[in-house]
């Protein structure tokens, strides 16, 4: 039998396809197999116009596109979730190493999370090694030289949800607050920052870092926004 290849999770950063590591940028150039999130349909992903940037075509190298069910279904998610592990092992199995590129970091809400824990329980001879890449809400502060903590200051990273009153716990609870995929309920955060007098403290942007970068720091200009999923906003009240 083969020597089993390796599975690198492989951060490619939130958009701007410079901010990649340089270990990131040495295993696209070495894996035989790039592995990225397929959507069924429209658009390529950051990360998977990120990695074609740094891989050249050759007839050794394979762009190896994987579809993810939108779906809270447990069986759908199951089976699919089986399946596209089985796919990824497939290549392992016969010696080649698979380099799975995710946008932001492997391990901060991240599809690779899924594949990593999917591949320990089929397959736990499988060697995995994680590259870390930067996150959107890292690329944000850059974007507006908002320093995110400093000193003893604590800081919430916090999905945006509809529970009003563990979004207004958040906010109250730390001194830099992140609310990620906050188009959802923008209305609800910004009334809930208005009512703390914390409006003026907060910025949002969609797309960070990407050619298509947006940004706002003046909330009055958000609330009949229509914003696209990948939105987050940073309060910070200092």
């Amino acid at each position: 039998m083969s020597k089993i290849g390796t599975l690198y999770g492989l951060g490619v950063g939130p958009g701007d396809p410079e901010l990649i590591t340089v270990k990131a940028f040495r295993l696209l150039q070495q894996s035989p197999v790039i592995a990225y999130p397929k959507k069924r349909m429209g658009s390529k992903s950051y990360a998977h116009q990120i990695a074609e940037m740094y891989v050249k075509p050759a007839p050794d190298k394979e762009m190896l596109g994987l579809v993810f069910p939108m779906t809270r279904d447990p069986e759908i998610l199951e089976r699919e979730w089986t399946n596209t592990v089985e796919i990824v092992w497939e290549r392992l199995s016969a010696g080649k190493d698979v380099a799975f590129v995710t946008e932001g970091d492997p391990l901060f809400y991240s599809t690779f999370i899924h594949m990593m824990r999917g591949m320990q329980a089929a397959h736990p001879e499988v060697s995995i090694v994680t590259i870390p890449g930067v996150s959107s809400f890292l690329g944000a502060a850059a974007r507006f030289n908002l320093p995110l903590a400093d000193g003893d200051e604590q800081i919430g990273i916090i999905p945006a949800t509809e529970d009003r009153e563990a979004m207004r716990q958040a906010i109250e609870s730390h001194d830099t607050v992140i609310f990620l995929k906050v188009a959802k309920v923008l209305p609800m955060i910004i009334g809930l920052l208005k009512e703390l007098g914390l409006a003026d403290k907060a910025a949002v942007a969609t797309k960070v870092t990407s050619s298509e970068e947006m940004v706002w720091t003046d909330m009055r200009e958000l609330e009949r926004a229509e914003l696209g999923y990948l939105t987050l906003m940073v309060v910070k009240k200092g």
